[in-house]
């Protein structure tokens, strides 16, 4: 099984308007409300594709309550851990000129006991593979609680990503700017050196069009898709440790992964939400998608 874990839940509200201008009324063509966080995203594109998936997350008050009854209605299997505050919202923006603007709120704080329970629910769940997604809301402890014991990968960024290094996990998967950002390196192969010095296993790095880089003890890959594609951005990074997770799970090769999760990333890009994908482009792309190995 695959576990994604999501402590910092949020209700995932889309936007879609003619164009955005600062200081200016927008009128919005469609509003669409969702359950998400990182964590959840990843979950839903595995059920998408009956890969057998359990999210663990977060959730309180009203719109806690909504996220429940939409993961229920999308038939996700999940373990709930209740907290006092009220989950957060995230809203997207997504204009005609193909821009997407997103507003996170940072989500209510965990007190000891809610961190506890959230650890002791995924503790408590047998695991192939286990997903660590999001930023941590205040008051959480750290990723490397949760990592040490299955394959794992880790995708958060700043701080809660270094400290998540001493779980060990698996992969970590930062895009460019996440990477630049922690290591202070422009050159993303030496960084991504750097964080497997740090007990990362592999570094898998999202350059956006020039699609993924994959930094391993076994050999350095990069994929790019056949196409750029325009669209809703928002899901794609979740896309890609969907395919990492699937991968692994599987015992792929890192090539085969790596075609996989491109493809599965421009088909989240052709969805309409974060957490959808466009199947046909997934399985046509796969066979389209270039993997050259890399120098260390």
């Amino acid at each position: 099984m695959i576990v994604t874990v999501t402590p910092n839940t949020a209700l995932d509200v889309t936007y879609t308007v003619d164009g955005l201008r600062p200081g200016d009324v927008h009128r919005a063509r469609d509003v669409r409300h969702r359950a998400g966080g990182k964590g959840v995203n990843v979950a839903r594109v595995l059920h998408t594709l009956g890969a057998d998936v359990r999210a663990i997350l977060t959730a309180g008050g009203a719109t806690g309550a909504v996220v429940e009854a939409d993961l229920a209605s999308a038939e996700i299997p999940a373990d709930v851990v209740p907290i006092g505050g009220e989950t957060r919202r995230t809203t997207t923006v997504l204009a005609d000129d193909g821009s997407v603007t997103l507003l996170n709120e940072p989500g209510p704080r965990l007190d000891d006991s809610e961190w506890r329970a959230l650890v002791a629910a995924v503790l408590a769940r047998r695991t192939d593979v286990l997903v660590c997604s999001g930023s941590l809301p205040p008051g959480a402890g750290g990723y490397a609680e949760l990592l040490g014991g299955a394959l794992s990968i880790l995708d958060t960024s700043g701080e809660a990503l270094l400290a998540g290094l001493a779980g060990r996990p698996s992969v970590v998967k930062p895009n460019a700017e996440e990477l630049r950002e922690v290591t202070g390196l422009s050159d993303p192969v030496a960084a991504a050196a750097e964080l497997r010095k740090a007990g990362a296993g592999a570094v898998v790095v999202s350059l956006g069009p020039e699609g993924l880089l994959a930094v391993t003890g076994s050999g350095t890959w990069q994929a790019k898709p056949s196409t750029v594609l325009r669209g809703n951005t928002t899901g794609a990074g979740d896309a890609v440790v969907a395919a990492l997770a699937l991968g692994l799970s599987l015992g792929e090769p890192w090539p085969d992964i790596l075609r996989r999760a491109v493809a599965l990333s421009g088909a989240a890009v052709l969805g309409p939400l974060a957490g959808d994908v466009d199947l046909a482009h997934y399985h046509a792309e796969q066979g389209l998608v270039a993997v050259r190995a890399r120098q260390h």
